[in-house]
């Protein structure tokens, strides 16, 4: 897909990274303050996830407010390119406005319904908004897509974990990236075969 897809690539690793470091607060691995602002190109990373919000943009910079209007008027002249309509989701994403980076998303489905990288941003942007159900119907559809998409089955289970309560679905969600790789880590460093150890002892006790 060129340029758009390469930055697709990297959101979603970022927010793999970004989700992952709540589980680590959550349980001692690290600390970290509050959210604020992130850039993703920059390699910038953050402590935690913001909260479910209105939707208010936090980050209007005029470069990035002059793309989206670029691109809005691009879809509206040809709303079949689906490549624009990512690239307009994933700027809705940088700027947190998440009803718009839905639709954005959604639309770019509509029209290749198979990238798991779009389902999964589309999942992360759910989440934030406040809908976890639906942030995990589209991280499974990302699996049904791609079985061997680690960032949508590790981002499952971090919002089944902390959203919906459902520590033994997060751990079930794991085991299956564990399935696909038996070395697959964590972003801070661990295992995700330590980490799934680590659930399992505290349900013992």
């Amino acid at each position: 897909m060129g340029k758009p897809e390469k930055k697709e690539e990297k959101r979603y690793k970022f927010e793999t990274l970004v989700i992952a470091i709540c589980v680590a607060m959550a349980f001692g691995f690290m600390v970290g303050a509050a959210f604020t602002v992130y850039k993703l190109d920059s390699g910038t990373t953050v402590a935690s996830i913001p909260p479910a919000s209105s939707g208010v943009a936090a980050n209007l910079n005029p470069d990035k407010m002059s793309r989206i209007a670029m691109l809005k008027k691009a879809v509206e002249n040809n709303p079949e390119d689906g490549k624009t309509w990512v690239e307009l989701g994933n700027l809705y994403f940088d700027t947190a406005q998440h009803t718009e980076a839905i639709d954005a998303y959604t639309r770019a489905l509509d029209i290749n319904p198979n990238n798991a990288n779009v389902l999964t941003d589309l999942g992360v942007m759910y989440r934030r908004s406040g809908n976890s159900e639906k942030a995990v119907e589209m991280f499974d559809r990302a699996i049904a897509v791609d079985p061997k998409h680690e960032t949508s089955r590790f981002n499952k289970g971090i919002v089944l974990l902390h959203d919906l309560k459902d520590e033994k679905g997060a751990i079930a969600a794991w085991r299956g990236m564990l399935e696909i790789n038996p070395l697959a880590m964590a972003p801070n460093g661990q295992t995700v075969d330590e980490l799934i150890r680590q659930f399992e002892s505290r349900q013992k006790q």
